[in-house]
Parts: structure tokens; C-alpha cells; sequence
């Protein structure tokens, strides 16, 4: 991702367009071909389709288009680029079906709202071919009622950056370890985003507890507020109170910590390690997040929430077939892997997951596999997108000082209730 999910999503959307034209032509040509002649489609038209990615994923795009046309010489092809993000996509897509990309990518917990919506088409072209090659976890979370919607193309949860100066690899194995140290020349031992409920929950799922139900489809159920729930929520409040804990750093903060120093520990994903990576050198370290104690002596691991980037079709294009191949393209084996050696994105691809030579040099994405054995795969209902601002409040409170452990319990069951205020209310 990126950036946090939660926070991409409040962002400005760029939405200046930038077309490129990519048609069929011989293969290994190099050249494109004119509006006539062997690179036309048999109807002899232009098959037009639009493509919404990230900023930073245009010249990717751009060069993964390109080789698709490349391969498919009997068709003539024309790809309009557009930036829009993947934490966006719902938003701008939903404005405006007709109008959207017919294929864009998306974030994987923006899947049921757009499922509901009618906004994706149900793939029903090598399904099955699709979900073999894709991880269980990115199958899952590509699929709503047991029909496939989306293409996996990227894994994405959150782990442990560190500078190997301030912190041993066994200093890193603990949070307590390492608020606990004293480290000379260094402000923050550890940092996060407390506020935003993809950072916070795990916290909540490392003290066992769950967001709609078990397996993330139940909502009316989060438990957020249980006994478990308290003791997360003190651990929290506990964390706060330190002074070497930074309880709202952003991306930003997080990489100018690490450039000047004052940063011993923080989290965050893939997106930032060529930065921090480039700022630490030889110090630069990276590892499952830590273990943490509860007030009952519990000692526990932290957990996270895992994401997927999709590829997503529209339900309203005028090419299905054609798009379905084109995203089935854009996450085939080879085009993870240039993700994976680009933008250090870890592959949702089953057999890229496990190639260990592929993944060798890649100590972020190696630290983010780790973790996912401890990550709660993200819900896709539509009620996900009620957990964000109570989860942020929550946060805020905390970091306010607004909850103590005498009202943590009163805290706790109005962040759950409005979680769930638009099942009960309707």
C-alpha cells in the first residue's frame, strides 16, 4: 500500500489524466503499428480500455500495457492511464460507474461496497487458473458469497523498522524491551499511528481479540470491549504515558525520524523502505512486530491487519473479456515479481510467495511475510467502513489522555457501539 489504508483515503485524488495509446503490433517489433493492417483486432476496431493505478504505479503500468499488447498481436489495443489510488478507488468509482476505468486497482476491504454497489464484474474468465495461483488468504479476500471479483495482485500488512545502532535483533523481539531502553542521542524509541485503526487493531487482535466475529463476515459482532479488549486498551494507555513513544507519527515522521536519528523503532510497510532503507544504510533493520505483556503477565504477539491490492473489472465495461485478460496480465507471475523488484510490494502469487531466491534481498518484504502468520486478513463487508472513525477517535482519546483505565470499559463500548451503530440503527 502504500501508505495506510485509512489515511490514503482522506487524501487528495490526483485526477489529471494521462493518456497513452498502446497498439497490437508484431511482436519484439518495438514499433507501434498505424491505424490499419495486421495489428487490428478481426472487426478491425480499436479495443479501448482505461486503466486507474497509483501515481507511482503509472510507468509500471505503462510498461506492463505496453507488453500485453505486444502479446496479443491480432488485436489493436488503446490504454488510457489514469491516477487514482487504491484507497480511492471506491470513492471515484461509485461516483460514477459508467464512467470509471474498466479496470483499476483497488484496496481488498473496498471490495464489498463495491460488490453492492453492482460496480465489479464477476470473473468468469480462468477463475479457476486464478485462484490456484493466488494465495488462500488473497483468494479470500478477493471473494464475496463464493464468487470470485478481484485479481490478487499485491500482500500488504505492517512490521517493525529499526536501526540496528540503537536496537539488538533480541531488543526488537519485545515492545517492553524496547520502551524500557534507554538509548543516548534518541528521542522516540518507538513510534506509530495509535489514531488509525489499521495500525491500532493490533493490539487488540494480539490480545485475541476479533472484528466481526471470527472470520470477519459477522456485522454485528466485534469484541473489541471484552475483557481481552480492556487489557489491550490498558497496554495502550500504558504506552501513551511514556515519553518515548510516539503515539501519532505518519509516514513523514516515521522517515524523517529515522533520517535524523531520533527514531529508534517504528511501524510501517514496504512502501517506505527504499526511503528508511536509504537513510539507515547498514543499520537498516526490519522484523515481525514485537511481542507485548498485558497487565495480567501475558505475554503476547502482536498482531496486524493484512490487505490486498485487487485488480478489479467493471461491471459496466464494454470490453469484459478483454479487460479480464488484461488484469489477469497485470497480475500474472512475472509482472508480481516486477512489482516485488520495483516497489518491494510482496506478491499475493502463490509460488512468487514462496520463491526464496526472488525474495532474497528484500529484508522489508521478508519482515512483512513474517507477520502475516500473525495478521487477521481485513473484512470486506461493507460494515468495515464503520470501523475507521470510531477507531479513530478512540485513538485520539487515548493520545489526549482522554481514557484512563477508570472509564476504559465506558471508552471501549461506545467505540464497539458506533462500530456497529448502523446495524443496530439501521
Amino acid at each position: 500500500m502504500c501508505i495506510s489504508i485509512k489515511k490514503l483515503t482522506a487524501s487528495f485524488l490526483a485526477l489529471a489524466m494521462m493518456t497513452s495509446a498502446f497498439v497490437g503490433c508484431n511482436r519484439g517489433s518495438g514499433s507501434e503499428s498505424d491505424n490499419s493492417g495486421a495489428g487490428q483486432s478481426a472487426s478491425g476496431d480499436t479495443i479501448k480500455l482505461t486503466v486507474w493505478g497509483s501515481q507511482e504505479d503509472q510507468d509500471m503500468l505503462t510498461q506492463m500495457c505496453k507488453e500485453f499488447a505486444d502479446e496479443h498481436p491480432d488485436k489493436k489495443y488503446a490504454f488510457t492511464l489514469g491516477v487514482v489510488s487504491e484507497a480511492d478507488a471506491a470513492n471515484e468509482i461509485l461516483k460514477d460507474v459508467s464512467a470509471a476505468a474498466d479496470v483499476f486497482s483497488f484496496a481488498s476491504d473496498q471490495i464489498g461496497s463495491l460488490v453492492s454497489a453492482g460496480a465489479l464484474y464477476r470473473i468468469t474468465k480462468n477463475r479457476e487458473s486464478v485462484e490456484a495461483a493466488s494465495t488462500e488468504d488473497a483468494v479470500r479476500a478477493a471473494t464475496v458469497d463464493g464468487e470470485l471479483y478481484g485479481y490478487p495482485a499485491v500482500s500488504d500488512t505492517y512490521f517493525l523498522y529499526y536501526d540496528k545502532s540503537k536496537l539488538s535483533e533480541k531488543d526488537v523481539q519485545s515492545l517492553d524491551t524496547i520502551m524500557q531502553k534507554d538509548i543516548p542521542n534518541t528521542k522516540t524509541n518507538f513510534a506509530m499511528n495509535l489514531d488509525d485503526g489499521w495500525y491500532q487493531a493490533g493490539f487488540f487482535f494480539g490480545a485475541g481479540c476479533t472484528l466481526f466475529g471470527e472470520d470477519g463476515t459477522d456485522p454485528t459482532k466485534c469484541d473489541f470491549n471484552s475483557e481481552r479488549g480492556v487489557l489491550a486498551g490498558e497496554y495502550m494507555i500504558d504506552l501513551v504515558n511514556n515519553a518515548k513513544f510516539g503515539a501519532d507519527f505518519d509516514d513523514s515522521m516515521v522517515k524523517s525520524g529515522f533520517a535524523d536519528g531520533s527514531l529508534a523503532a517504528a511501524i510501517s510497510g514496504t512502501w517506505n523502505s527504499k526511503e528508511i532503507e536509504s537513510s539507515l544504510g547498514e543499520n537498516f533493520g526490519t522484523a515481525k512486530l514485537p511481542e507485548f505483556t498485558l497487565s495480567n503477565g501475558e505475554s503476547v504477539q502482536m498482531g496486524s491487519m493484512a490487505n490486498f491490492k485487487l485488480i478489479g473489472v467493471n461491471s459496466e465495461t464494454d470490453a469484459p473479456l478483454d479487460a479480464m485478460e488484461l488484469a489477469e496480465w497485470l497480475i500474472s507471475y512475472d509482472n508480481q515479481k516486477l512489482r516485488l523488484e520495483k516497489r518491494s510490494f510482496a506478491p499475493a502469487n502463490k509460488a512468487l510467495s514462496e520463491d526464496t531466491e526472488a525474495l532474497s534481498g528484500k529484508p522489508a518484504v521478508s519482515a512483512l511475510t513474517e507477520q502475516l502468520q500473525y495478521a487477521t486478513l481485513q473484512a470486506s463487508i461493507p460494515q468495515m467502513g464503520s470501523f475507521w472513525k470510531p477507531a479513530e477517535a478512540f485513538g485520539q482519546d487515548i493520545i489526549a489522555g482522554n481514557v484512563t483505565k477508570d472509564n476504559l470499559q465506558e471508552k471501549l463500548d461506545r467505540f464497539v457501539q458506533t462500530a456497529l451503530s448502523s446495524v443496530a440503527g439501521g
